[in-house]
């Protein structure tokens, strides 16, 4: 009895030991992930901040959820004739993309992400919903988007997509409120000759109400369908959105594409913390049983 009784209390003791190590092993191991966390991100900021050239300040595309565009602009369809954005409006949801047709970089890579994405879709553009895309370029002319609408109506193959993709042209004026209205921040480059700008798609709703911003050049065909489900029904984004779409951005220095470190790090060093707990709650709670 008394041998039982000391062989109990050993693994008492030790019990105790492994639950006070463990314990300090947890808050030492998610101090350092923090640390390295909070020290990268530092890092990859004053990087990002020292690398960023002068052309690209103010560039960017800022969510405004809930914002009611302007559908009185007028603008010129790539047949040339006047129209209002309204016109694409008022039944359906609508995916809204501003490019410039002769940009020779990002904007046939948000063409081509769009058209991708609408081609795993079960919903048919025209039908379910309208894609309307517009130049930031004014001196771009319908002759120019007619060109560009023939590609991509073309590639995408459905019935009806011709008169549910719209490519549009317009004066300055329009062009700057509307991209004033979405948050798209752009501006011209003389030395390039280049409209310097962020790349990214919005979904609207009937109504002409942002409701979904999707960042980069491809947008997942679940999350864009989604985004037009709810936009039908009036919804708009939650603030999860945000941070998800905010994940990557464009590196005009490198070419590429790379996370935003920061916004990462943060939700790295959260997830790590989290998931140390949970296995140290599910230590202490199957160590005693194994013990006797």
């Amino acid at each position: 009895m008394q041998e039982r009784k000391d062989v109990m209390a050993s693994l008492s003791a030790r019990r105790q030991t492994f639950r006070r190590q463990a314990r300090l092993a947890v808050v030492a191991c998610a101090v350092a992930v923090l640390g390295c966390l909070a020290a990268g991100a530092a890092r990859g900021e004053v990087r990002n901040a020292k690398a960023l050239p002068s052309v690209l300040q103010g560039v960017g595309i800022e969510q405004r959820l809930n914002n009611q565009i302007p559908l009185d602009l007028p603008f010129r369809d790539e047949a040339g004739d006047a129209v209002r954005l309204g016109d694409y409006f008022g039944r359906q949801p609508v995916i809204l993309a501003l490019v410039y047709y002769d940009c020779p970089m990002l904007c046939t890579l948000v063409l081509n992400g769009i058209l991708n994405s609408l081609k795993e879709l079960k919903f048919n553009v025209g039908q379910d919903f309208q894609v309307v895309t517009v130049s930031i370029d004014p001196r771009e002319q319908p002759s120019l988007a007619a060109a560009k609408k023939a590609v991509y109506v073309g590639l995408y193959g459905r019935p009806g997509a011709a008169n549910g993709w719209h490519f549009l042209t317009g004066d300055p004026e329009s062009i700057r409120q509307l991209a004033d209205a979405v948050g798209f921040r752009y501006h011209y480059d003389a030395q390039t000759q280049q409209f310097i700008h962020a790349t990214g798609i919005m979904v609207l709703t009937p109504q002409g109400r942002l409701a979904r911003y999707f960042y980069g050049i491809t947008y997942p065909a679940g999350s864009l369908r989604l985004g037009l489900v709810e936009a039908s029904q009036g919804k708009i984004g939650n603030p999860v959105d945000e941070v998800l779409l905010y994940c990557c951005q464009y590196d005009p220095m490198t070419g590429k594409y790379s996370f935003i470190i920061s916004r990462v790090l943060k939700i790295a060093a959260a997830f790590t913390v989290v998931t140390l707990g949970a296995m140290v709650m599910v230590m202490f709670k199957t160590e005693p049983r194994r013990a006797p």
